[in-house]
Order: C-alpha cells, then sequence, then structure tokens
C-alpha cells in the first residue's frame, strides 16, 4: 500500500563546515599578511633612496604596489581570492624583484631584510595558501627566480642565494601544510556529508513507517475494525448498521485524508470529538462524563481516535458490559478513561501481530508525546487511561 504524506524529494547540498572554514582562515590571513606588508614595505622602501636607486622609478612602483595591497585585501575579505588575484600577485612581486638594482639601496640588500625580500616572503605564502600546489609551486619558483636574478644583478650574489633558499623553503613548507590541510579537511567535510545523508535519509525513513503506521491504524480501526464485527456476529451482514457503519467508516477515512492534506488546524474541543465518537457507535451504551477541553488538532484527534479503538474492543469482546467514558483535566493534564467490567484479559498473553492495544491506541499516543496505561485482568474488566499534558 503507498504511503502518502512523505516527503522523499532529494535534500539540499549539504555542507562542507570544514572547507569553508580552511577557505576563510586562508582568506583572511594571506588578505591581512598583504596588506601590513604593502604598507610597512612602502613606508621603509621610501626611507632609504640612495643610489642606484631610482627615485623616479621607486615611487610610481611603491605606488601601485601598495594600492595593489589595499585591493588585494579588500577583494579577498569580501571575496576571497581567485587564481587571477594569485597571478597578479606573483607577476607584480616578480618585476619588483627583477628591479632591485633600481629599487633597493645596497647597504639595505644583504640579510633578507630588504623591502622586496619580505614582499617576496609574503607572495610566496599567500600562493601556497590561497591556490592548488599545482599553481602555486610553480608561482613560488617563479618568485624566487625574479628575486635571484634582481640580488644578482645588483651585485649581491650571496643574497641571492640566501634568500632563494629561504624562498624555496618558505614556498616548499607552506605547500606541504596546506596540502596536508586540505586533503585532511576533504576527507572531515566527506565523512560529514555522508553523516548528514544517512541522517536525513533516516529521517525519510521514519517519516514513512509513521504515515504507513498512520495508515495502518486507521484501517484498523475502521474497515478491519467493521469486518471483524461481521466476523463475530456483532453486526449482522446486509444490515442497516452495517450500511451505516460502512458509510461511517468511508467518511471517517476521507475526512483523515483531508485533515492531512490541510494546514494545521488551530485548538479544537476534545469533548466534541469524543461525542462523535460515541455516536459512531449506537450499539454500545456508555456513560460518559465530558468535561470540556480544547487541545491542538493533532493531540485532539489522537486521544479520540484511542479512545474510539478502546470502545471498538468493547463492542468486539465485552458488548454486554456496562462501559464509561470519563474526560477530565488534572492541572495541565489531559485525561481519558475508557472501562468496562466486562471478562478482561492479560495484557501480556496479547499476540505480538495484534494491532489494537500496540498501535491504535499506545502507539497513536505515543505519536503525539502522550502515554496510555491498559490495566486488565481476566475476569476484573479493563480499564484504559490515555493522557497527554501540555495544557496551558
Amino acid at each position: 500500500m503507498p504511503v502518502v504524506g512523505v516527503t522523499t524529494s532529494p535534500p539540499a547540498p549539504l555542507d562542507r563546515p570544514g572547507g569553508g572554514a580552511f577557505t576563510l582562515v586562508f582568506t583572511t590571513l594571506p588578505a591581512l599578511l598583504r596588506l601590513t606588508c604593502g604598507l610597512v614595505a612602502a613606508v621603509v622602501a621610501l626611507a632609504v633612496r640612495t643610489p642606484p636607486v631610482r627615485v623616479a622609478l621607486l615611487v610610481p612602483v611603491v605606488a601601485v604596489l601598495t594600492a595593489w595591497s589595499v585591493w588585494y585585501a579588500v577583494r579577498a575579505l569580501r571575496h576571497g581570492a581567485t587564481g587571477a588575484m594569485v597571478a597578479g600577485d606573483v607577476a607584480l612581486t616578480t618585476g619588483a624583484g627583477l628591479a632591485i638594482p633600481w629599487l633597493v639601496a645596497p647597504e639595505v640588500l644583504p640579510g633578507e631584510v630588504s623591502w622586496i625580500a619580505v614582499l617576496a616572503s609574503t607572495t610566496v605564502i599567500n600562493a601556497q595558501a590561497t591556490a592548488p600546489a599545482r599553481w602555486s609551486v610553480p608561482a613560488g619558483l617563479l618568485v624566487t627566480a625574479g628575486y635571484a636574478t634582481g640580488a644578482t644583478a645588483a651585485g649581491n650574489p650571496v643574497e641571492a642565494r640566501s634568500h632563494a633558499m629561504t624562498l624555496l623553503v618558505q614556498t616548499g613548507i607552506t605547500a606541504g601544510i596546506s596540502a596536508v590541510m586540505r586533503r585532511r579537511i576533504g576527507h572531515a567535510d566527506t565523512a560529514f556529508a555522508d553523516y548528514q545523508r544517512l541522517a536525513r535519509e533516516a529521517v525519510v525513513a521514519r517519516a514513512a513507517r509513521e504515515a504507513e503506521r498512520r495508515q495502518n491504524r486507521d484501517l484498523h480501526d475502521t474497515v478491519l475494525g467493521t469486518l471483524t464485527m461481521v466476523g463475530l456476529g456483532a453486526l449482522p451482514g446486509l444490515s442497516v448498521t452495517l450500511r451505516e457503519r460502512c458509510a461511517a467508516d468511508l467518511r471517517t477515512l476521507a475526512a483523515l485524508a483531508d485533515a492531512r492534506s490541510a494546514p494545521a488546524a488551530g485548538p479544537v474541543a476534545l469533548d466534541d470529538r469524543l461525542r462523535t465518537v460515541l455516536a459512531r457507535l449506537p450499539e454500545l451504551p456508555v456513560t460518559a462524563t465530558l468535561t470540556p477541553c480544547a487541545l491542538p488538532a493533532e493531540v485532539a484527534g489522537a486521544l479520540a481516535d484511542s479512545a474510539a479503538a478502546a470502545l471498538a474492543n468493547v463492542v468486539r469482546h465485552a458488548s454486554d458490559a456496562t462501559t464509561t467514558l470519563r474526560l477530565a483535566r488534572d492541572a495541565d493534564t489531559v485525561v481519558v478513561e475508557v472501562a468496562d467490567d466486562g471478562p478482561g484479559f492479560d495484557p501480556a498473553t496479547v499476540p505480538a501481530h495484534r494491532y489494537g492495544l500496540r498501535e491504535s491506541i499506545i502507539g497513536r499516543m505515543a505519536s503525539v508525546g502522550g502515554r496510555a496505561e491498559v490495566t486488565s485482568a481476566p475476569g476484573a474488566g479493563t480499564r484504559i487511561r490515555l493522557e497527554w499534558t501540555g495544557v496551558d
């Protein structure tokens, strides 16, 4: 039998929290590093302008690099780093390295402390952090080659070799760390995505099982209940009572289908719902005490349907018993009791395949956060107590 009311559409795209955090961190840090180093480098570059530094070339180069550093930081923080940004950074830094003879004074070039040395280190580190290794490592090598060429042309091959080695180490270490982190975070995100998928599949499966249980309860309490009563001889075949009972079952099933397709309604009167239940069982004399009580529609439906299932059991198994139905409120708890002085039974001996108590009463109440208590013994009658807590 198809199960209605269950959505099985594909879930929304799964989140990747690890990858998102990696991107955030490795975008924010390079942006701030580029901005701070760019501004400090500008100040240092303009502070030492002794020959052979060409001021006419130094000033525009510093202006371009400073503007680039500011734009890079703002763009990266707002939208993330892109391949074009990495390429631009590498190109500008490589060009500056080749121009070392005209941009850096000889006295500040040694020791890997010149502003272009700092600029080169910043660029190779940022490239490894913001781009895959297949692009970032060649970018680091290009910056290294540019710096080494410029420092050698400036007459300081020792500085060229020493800082080139530093740049290569920085490239290798940063690329290795970034690759390991990307791989580990990728594994974590895959595991998280698998967990999300399984969790959503479990929710859909639970919803499908609950919808199937609801349908089975509805059929048990209507069509199957009527057929059982016919089989027991409680409703003679082709009788007016049987026709009325079948018509009532069809109305009930149609009403249930309409209710599940409609939006949730406001509070409904449980006492009115219970009177409707009694009207469907004219063959069973019931003494009813019903206190006015309004509850959420779903809860009222569960209580009324559970009471109806309990009364139907009385019709089937103790039709001559004295039966009472009571609705009361105790503080924030609603109580519905169905009691009869019939032959009773031992609840522990009810077969597992029997649906009445297990699903139509106990399971139905559990589905709305309530509880059902069945008290009975052979020769001692039966009392079914339904409780739901949550009344304002």
